[in-house]
């Protein structure tokens, strides 16, 4: 199946190329990039050099719909809602990595994202990817909206307590931390060597877009209003996500019993692993791979359950989960072409 790339030139589409590579029933398609068209990809990503030798394209539709059989959005966050009502008009099935689609309400849409939101014809359509918990949805979508990497995490990392009625889910803090290259390859004064070696910085307090996204999920999961605490930081290391969530417990519960529910929940699921009793996950140990890895700890003191959820924020947070989403999408095996052991150190 070919699979076409816009936004060819970011971090999430070189992931996407990464992984594609190695998948048995995918090939790269068309390669998107309208600031790049003409020049040859390996130019941007010398990387690439003698593996990926095609020349990066303008946007054309009928182009697009004529020689790909999926498209593959890793652009801003207000640009994909203009270009997937064309894709999807030609029939061509669409996996959009940007925030666009994500929330169902066009006002907060509008409200945490500063643009225009898409219609609600194509909105309607739009199905979560958040692989572990939305596989049936995902089955029969056209349009994948592909989550967020700190509301893959969190997400994660929160559901089993929440869904077994055995938390308060409105004492939910989450304090989140990511590597720079979860800002994108753009360059700003944040990300500048400079600004961010050896230092550690909070942002977007109170404001950050993937706020509503975590609440969503978990007031669809739960049936019940969420409210979150949710703190971002961002630290000096190339990629990553850490979340470390703290809720109140309900009722008096072990590490073991929690850890055992959280093993059950997620039996089936071959990239969420959970750690034995004492031991956390690092970044580290899932770098380039599309493993969720969850660490937990009750404190009988506070009787506050602290959960450690860490992914690669461009593999299991964008480019990962949504490769992951076109297996789930073609009936084919959830771990093809994602088998990557983590890179390690």
């Amino acid at each position: 199946m070919r699979a076409a790339i816009i936004g060819g030139t970011g971090y999430g589409a070189i992931e996407l190329i990464r992984l594609i590579n190695n998948h048995p029933y995918l090939e790269v398609g068309s390669v998107v990039s309208n600031s790049q068209a003409g020049n040859n990809f390996s130019d941007s990503y010398p990387h690439l050099t003698d593996i990926i030798n095609q020349p990066l394209e303008s946007f054309d539709v009928n182009r697009l719909s004529e020689q790909n059989e999926l498209v593959f959005l890793a652009t801003p966050s207000g640009v994909s809602s203009k270009l997937v009502p064309q894709l999807m008009d030609k029939g061509i099935k669409v996996i959009d990595l940007s925030g666009d689609f994500r929330l169902r309400s066009q006002n907060e849409y509008e409200t945490w994202y500063k643009h225009s939101a898409p219609e609600e014809e194509y909105l309607s359509q739009a199905v979560y990817g958040l692989s572990e918990i939305y596989a049936e949805e995902i089955k029969g979508a056209a349009l994948i909206a592909n989550p967020g990497c700190y509301p893959t995490a969190t997400s994660l990392g929160l559901l089993p307590i929440l869904k077994a009625n055995l938390a308060d889910s409105n004492s939910i803090i989450i304090d989140a931390k990511s590597g720079v290259s979860g800002a994108g390859r753009g360059l700003s004064l944040t990300s500048h060597y400079a600004e961010i070696n050896e230092n550690v910085r909070a942002y977007k307090l109170g404001a950050h877009q993937h706020i509503p996204e975590i609440e969503q999920v978990l007031k669809d999961e739960t049936g019940k209003m969420v409210t979150i605490s949710f703190t971002t930081h961002l630290v000096p290391m190339t990629r990553g996500i850490m979340i470390t969530a703290y809720v109140n417990l309900l009722g008096k519960i072990s590490t073991s019993e929690v850890n055992d529910l959280y093993k059950q929940f997620y039996e089936s699921h071959p990239f969420v692993r959970i750690r034995p009793d004492g031991i956390y996950p690092s970044t580290k140990e899932v770098s380039g791979s599309n493993y969720c890895d969850i660490g937990l700890h009750v404190d009988p003191r506070t009787n506050r359950l602290t959960v450690v959820s860490v992914i690669d924020n461009l593999v299991k947070g964008a480019a990962g989960q949504a490769i992951q989403n076109a297996n789930i999408m073609n009936d084919w095996d959830v771990r093809t072409g994602l088998n990557s052991i983590p890179m390690y150190p």
